[in-house]
C-alpha cells in the first residue's frame, strides 16, 4: 500500500504562444558573405539534464531490512512461542511504524485517495484467504446459529470483507486427519487482529497527520497515555469488539504515529542525544512492569498491553533515530538482497497464511511419531521445533506461489509468482541488482503492511 512512483513526464511542457512579429527592418536579408556567424548550439535534451521529470524517489533499504526482519520473527515467534522473542525485537511496533510513515508520505496527495488506495491492496488478499476458510469452515459444520443468533453471523461475516472489527470463525473444528489440526479455524483468523488495526490506523491517519503537525509530541504521547488509562483506570467498557480495538491502539498508536513524526521531520528537531538517552529509560520501565506482571514463557509481552506500548515505543524511537538511508544495500547485505526483497514483496500473504502453515507443518510433523524407530531412537528429533520451522517455510513458499499473485492484482501489477528482484529473460525486473542497489518506489515491493 504505496503511493504510486511519479514517473518521467510522457510530454514535454506546451510551448508559450510566439509573440507578435516585429516589422521588418530594412537591411539585407543575409549577412555579406565572408562574415563569420556565431553557430549557437542545441540545447541538451531535458531526459539527459532532468529538467522535465522530478526524479523518482529512492526506496529506503533499511526499512525493507526492519519488515523482512519483522516479518520473519512473527513466524519463529509463532512456532517456537518463546517469550523473550517479542523483548528482543517488537515486530508488530516496527511494522506499524514502518506503515506508519509509508502513510504519511502518502498523504501528499487527496486523503480520499490514500485510503481507497491502502484498501485496494490490502483487502483482495484477505478476500482471497475468506473464501477458502470461511467455504472450508462452513464445510466442516458452521453454521449461522453459531454465534446465538442467525442475523449477527451474517453480520459478522461481513468483517471478512472490510475487517473494521475481528472476523468471526468456527470454534472446534475436527481439522483433516493427518494433515490440518484440530481447531484450525481459529489459527486460520489468529492474524487478523493486525489487519483490523491497520484499517483503522489507516482510516484515522488524515485526523493523525493534521494533529501532528499541530501538536507533535502531545499526538505522539497520547496512545501511550490512553494504554495507562485503560490499564490503571479499568473503564468498563461495553462488549469485547470495542475494548479489544481500543486496546490495541493504544498499544501500538504511538508507533504509528512515530513513524509518521518520522517521514515529516519531527524526529530531526530533538537534540541528537536525547533519544539515545530517554528511550532506553522508557524500555527498562516498560521491562520492569511486566517482569512486575508475570512476565514468562507462555505470559509474554503481548498478554501485557501497556509494558508492550512502552518497550515498542521506545525500541521504534532508537530504531527510527538511528535509521540510516540505505538507498543502495550496504556490501555485507547484499547476499540477502532477493530474500528480503521477496519477503517485502509478498509480506501480505506470508502473514496471513504462515498461522495456517505451521498447523499443517506441526501436523505433518506428529505423524512421524507412528514410526517405531523414529520413536524409539530419534526422539529427540521428533521433540525438536526446528525441523518444523523449516517444513512451515516450505510450505509458506507454496502459499506465495499459490496466492502470491493477488498482491499484485491488488497493486494493478503484472502477476508474478516469485517476485525477488532477479532480472529475467525477456523482461526488466522491478528491482535492479544488488550491486547496484534496488531503487525505486514503494510499487517495486509489496507495502501493504
Amino acid at each position: 500500500m504505496t503511493t504510486s512512483p511519479q514517473g518521467p513526464a510522457r510530454h514535454a511542457r506546451r510551448p508559450e504562444p510566439a509573440a507578435p512579429a516585429a516589422p521588418p527592418v530594412p537591411g539585407p536579408a543575409t549577412p555579406p558573405a565572408g562574415t563569420a556567424v556565431a553557430e549557437v548550439p542545441p540545447a541538451p535534451p531535458a531526459a539527459l539534464t532532468g529538467a522535465a521529470a522530478p526524479r523518482k524517489p529512492v526506496r529506503d533499504r533499511y526499512f525493507d531490512l526492519l519488515r523482512a526482519v519483522a516479518l520473519f520473527r512473527v513466524v519463529f515467534y509463532h512456532l517456537m512461542g518463546w517469550s523473550w522473542l517479542p523483548v528482543v525485537f517488537p515486530s508488530m511496533g516496527v511494522m506499524f511504524a514502518l506503515a506508519g510513515s509509508l502513510m504519511a508520505r502518502s498523504l501528499k496527495r487527496p486523503p480520499l485517495d490514500v485510503v481507497r488506495g491502502r484498501l485496494r491492496r490490502l483487502l483482495p488478499p484477505l478476500w482471497l484467504l475468506g473464501a477458502i476458510g470461511v467455504t472450508g469452515m462452513v464445510l466442516q459444520g458452521w453454521r449461522p446459529d453459531a454465534d446465538g443468533h442467525p442475523g449477527w453471523w451474517w453480520l459478522h461475516l461481513g468483517y471478512w470483507i472490510l475487517p473494521l472489527s475481528d472476523p468471526p470463525y468456527a470454534d472446534g473444528l475436527r481439522g483433516v486427519h493427518g494433515v490440518l489440526g484440530p481447531d484450525w479455524g481459529g489459527e486460520l483468523a489468529g492474524p487478523l487482529w493486525y489487519l483490523r488495526a491497520y484499517l483503522w490506523f489507516v482510516l484515522l491517519s488524515p485526523l493523525l497527520l493534521r494533529a501532528l503537525r499541530g501538536l507533535p509530541w502531545a499526538t505522539i504521547l497520547m496512545p501511550v497515555a490512553l494504554a495507562a488509562v485503560l490499564e490503571f483506570g479499568h473503564p468498563a467498557l461495553p462488549g469485547d469488539r470495542f475494548p479489544s480495538a481500543l486496546t490495541d491502539f493504544s498499544t501500538f498508536g504511538a508507533c504509528w504515529v512515530l513513524g509518521m513524526a518520522h517521514q515529516q521531520g519531527v524526529l530531526r528537531r530533538i537534540p541528537r542525544y536525547v533519544v539515545p538517552s530517554v528511550a532506553p529509560a522508557i524500555a527498562a520501565v516498560g521491562l520492569w512492569y511486566a517482569l512486575g506482571h508475570g512476565f514468562r514463557q507462555g505470559h509474554d509481552l503481548d498478554d501485557i498491553p501497556f509494558a508492550q506500548a512502552l518497550w515498542s515505543f521506545a525500541t521504534v524511537l532508537l530504531l527510527l533515530h538511528l535509521s540510516p538511508s540505505w538507498p543502495v544495500w550496504p556490501r555485507l547485505l547484499r547476499p540477502f538482497d532477493r530474500l528480503i526483497t521477496l519477503l517485502n514483496s509478498r509480506a501480505v500473504t506470508i502473514y496471513l497464511w504462515h498461522n495456517i502453515c505451521i498447523l499443517i507443518a506441526s501436523t505433518l510433523w506428529d505423524q512421524l511419531w507412528r514410526f517405531e524407530t523414529l520413536e524409539l531412537h530419534f526422539t529427540w528429533l521428533l521433540e525438536s521445533s526446528w525441523p518444523e520451522l523449516g517444513v512451515t517455510w516450505v510450505l509458506v513458499a507454496l502459499c506465495v506461489l499459490a496466492f502470491g499473485w493477488v498482491e499484485d492484482l491488488a497493486a494493478r501489477r503484472r502477476p508474478r509468482l516469485w517476485p525477488d528482484g532477479r532480472v529475467r529473460h525477456g523482461g526488466e525486473a522491478r528491482g535492479r541488482s544488488a550491486k547496484t542497489g534496488t531503487r525505486g518506489s514503494g510499487r517495486a515491493s509489496g507495502e501493504a503492511l
